[in-house]
């Protein structure tokens, strides 16, 4: 393969997540030693905001609600409706089970909800309504019992529409916080607010590593940090496509990484050119144009096996494809958070409206995980159950050697008490269950 433009080198881009992690590290100290008080002095330092509480009264929820016209209101129940009536497909698909394995021998799982949980929705440069539906209307359609929403300020007030949209998606607290005091509260927990068993959401570097740091005392969701997009293309598509869909993700921030993989040279070239001419007229051009000098790439290949190999190598978020063979790719492809196929589809559309999530992995974790979903605030547990005194015995004496195998002699003995009452067997203590011989 061939790198036509490349971003900056990997050094550049470790020496900035050294400097986000000693920050968030600090920060959340700070909220764990102080509670309120720091919540209160970040919140006044980055989003010049300090009210009285920070949680959403009923009335304050329905006066911010009034002021979202009646068209974006429509808009945000057509976006709700069709998530969740996806979420309502996979919980579906998530059914409990017990099975009879061997006779009088009985196990089983329960999809169990998490009993609380955070959702962090953006606000930054761009207030982002969406994560609303996406976070906490997802797990409403899990059934999570208590579901805290958090949100920055935007021009030292809530955002209607956000609002709005955690309204009525279902949260049940409403948080006006943004960034490391907003995850970080939710997680340690303050004078004021309950700390959660989960975090879930998207967010700038800062926010994704204090998930990071935070994972363990909580769960998460996943790392979703900055919003990487890659666009995977052929010469049956067109440079205009492919400029607008690489800018299109390129604007989020300053560091959003952005990778077209193509066989034809003359569209990365175009793209190239293509990107230059967009950037002069788009209005977000000063924090898409860092974005791509900075974590752009150009990667031109000599086949589509290539291309799938440094696709599922770089294991982006985004992933456009269009190709003659967008089936193959969703077939062959392993290592992403979602995919966009063919032309028609983009991935705005995704990230708003047509129904799957938009919370996704970053930073090759789609390696190891798939993206937020109504599955994420469901635990599978296990439970098992014997019925039948034979069943009791026979398992019991497997049970008890395969301990004494591992030296665990008093996990043997919880399985041979059980051989003794239940199979009339006599076992000297401390010993393994003995094999039974054809007569018995």
């Amino acid at each position: 393969m061939e790198y036509l433009k490349r971003s900056k080198p990997e050094a550049e881009k470790a020496e900035d997540d050294a400097r986000v992690r000693a920050t968030v590290e600090t920060t959340l100290a700070d909220i764990a030693a102080r509670g309120d008080a720091a919540i209160r002095d970040l919140s006044a330092k980055f989003d010049n905001y300090a009210p009285a509480a920070f949680r959403l009264t009923p009335s304050e929820i329905e006066a911010a609600m009034q002021k979202v016209g009646a068209q974006d209101m429509a808009d945000i129940r057509f976006a709700q409706d069709q998530i969740r009536g996806f979420a309502e497909a996979q919980r579906a698909s998530m059914t409990d089970i017990e099975v009879e394995t061997i006779p009088g021998v009985i196990l089983g799982h329960r999809n169990i909800p998490v009993q609380s949980v955070g959702c962090y929705v953006p606000g930054g440069k761009f207030p982002m309504v969406a994560s609303a539906h996406m976070s906490v209307l997802t797990a409403t359609v899990a059934g999570v019992p208590r579901i805290v929403a958090s949100a920055p300020p935007v021009n030292g007030e809530p955002h209607p529409a956000i609002v709005a949209a955690m309204h009525m998606g279902g949260a049940h607290e409403i948080y006006v916080l943004g960034g490391i005091q907003a995850v970080g509260a939710m997680a340690i927990g303050t004078e004021t607010i309950d700390p959660v068993h989960m975090l879930v959401g998207p967010g700038n570097a800062f926010v994704a590593e204090a998930k990071r740091q935070l994972y363990g005392r909580v769960g998460i969701d996943l790392f979703a940090g900055p919003t990487e997009t890659m666009v995977i293309a052929d010469d049956t598509v067109d440079a205009e496509l492919c400029a607008t869909d690489l800018l299109g993700q390129a604007e989020h921030g300053y560091n959003s990484p952005a990778c077209l993989i193509t066989t034809s040279r003359k569209l990365a070239e175009d793209t190239l050119a293509e990107i230059d001419r967009l950037l002069a007229i788009l209005p977000t051009a000063d924090t898409a144009a860092a974005s791509w000098r900075d974590y752009g790439d150009v990667i031109l290949c000599d086949s589509y096996d290539e291309m799938l190999a440094v696709a599922d190598d770089m294991a982006y978020e985004h992933v456009q494809v269009m190709t003659d063979r967008d089936d193959w790719f969703l077939q062959n492809m392993t290592c992403y958070g979602a995919l966009f196929l063919g032309p028609r589809t983009n991935v705005a559309n995704g990230d708003k409206v047509i129904g799957t999530n938009h919370t996704l992995p970053t930073k090759k974790a789609g390696r190891y995980t798939g993206g937020l979903w109504v599955g994420k605030f469901l635990k599978t547990h296990s439970y098992q159950r014997i019925v039948t005194d034979e069943a009791a015995a026979t398992v019991g004496e497997y049970g008890s050697r395969l301990c004494m195998l591992e030296g665990f002699v008093g996990h043997a003995e919880q399985c041979n008490i059980r051989v003794r009452r239940y199979g009339g067997r006599n076992i000297p203590y401390g010993a393994a269950a003995p094999v039974r011989d054809a007569a018995e």
